[in-house]
């Protein structure tokens, strides 16, 4: 599993653990060595750098992988470095990708919600695809070559599968060292926890004050999802990772401040950088995924969050 001891990798080990499996081995950069915490209390086989699990990779070796996990990647969209972001998420993911398919390896692989844009339609076909800054771009990309170079091809072949995951916004536990780019749950988490009060932006794109919508899903359901993916072999594609149902930031931190059972909403001017840059809106058109036979219902905003800081405060 490339990015095991990242946000969705360590949440998907410790549901492999719950499954009685820890032949799993973990390929990362441990550069941020705080991610250690994300594994300390998971049972693995073994740890690779990323880059000397690549050359072993391109040298032909690790044949008998049951499965490659696709996780690993540089996620941050505030990432202007283009040539570092191509060669971390677009050529690494075509030399794993080509070496699942030699070896016949199932290739279950991250893509991202960001590929879409500014939106508005978020189903999985090209003409919705608009990434608005490289990291998107990395992903849009690669969902491309998938598309040419695997499910294109007209000469036979039968490829093994190929799975393409586009996560819309990710909360849970396990991501506290992703710093700004964590998610709204968590930041309005400590922010409560610190100042008593939950920080949302002004309104934008015709949207009321907080009343911007995103698909916010919880980790434990993309987990499933990777699981699932995992069990149905025959099933290929690109398919959206989120619930289908948007809803508003003041939904979350409600949530929180519920749970909390104090604190309040400050809104605060929106910022000028980030005006036609902005997401105001995104919601998983679920009718691919559906198609595919998957069948699991996801978590509410209110059931996620709550799921989500009874853990973080060990709370029964």
């Amino acid at each position: 599993m490339t990015g095991g001891a990242g946000f969705i990798g360590s949440n998907l080990i410790a549901a492999l653990n719950q499954r009685g499996r820890s032949d799993i081995l973990v390929v990362d950069d441990l550069s941020d060595g705080s991610k250690f915490r994300n594994l300390a209390d998971l049972q693995i086989a073994d740890y690779m750098d990323k880059d000397e699990y690549l050359a072993r990779v391109e040298a032909g070796k690790r044949s008998k992988t049951e499965v490659i996990f696709h996780l690993g990647a540089c996620s941050t969209t505030t990432e202007w470095n283009g040539r570092f972001m191509m060669d971390v998420n677009y050529r690494y993911s075509k030399i794993l990708l080509h070496f699942a398919q030699e070896k016949r390896i199932p290739f279950i692989y991250a893509s991202s919600a960001s590929v879409y844009g500014m939106g508005p339609k978020y189903a999985e076909v090209p003409a919705n695809e608009k990434p608005v800054n490289v990291y998107a771009y990395s992903k849009f990309l690669f969902d491309q070559y998938v598309r040419r170079e695997i499910f294109a091809k007209a000469d036979g072949r039968k490829s093994s599968q190929v799975v393409g995951l586009r996560y819309f916004n990710v909360y849970g536990p396990r991501e506290q060292h992703k710093g700004g780019m964590a998610s709204v749950a968590y930041h309005f988490n400590q922010q409560i926890e610190s100042k008593g009060e939950c920080r949302l932006f002004k309104g934008s794109d015709g949207y009321a004050d907080g009343e911007q919508r995103r698909d916010f899903v919880y980790v434990g359901d993309v987990v499933e999802m990777n699981l699932w993916f995992w069990q149905h072999a025959q099933k290929s594609g690109i398919f959206n990772a989120g619930t289908g149902a948007s809803q508003s930031f003041n939904d979350v931190a409600n949530a929180v401040i519920g749970w909390h059972d104090k604190g309040r909403i400050r809104y605060i001017p929106f910022p000028d950088k980030l005006k036609n840059s902005y997401q105001s809106f995104t919601e998983a058109d679920l009718t691919r995924l559906r198609a595919a036979g998957y069948k699991r219902k996801f978590l509410t905003v209110e059931q996620g969050v709550k799921k989500y800081l009874n853990g973080l405060h060990q709370k029964s």
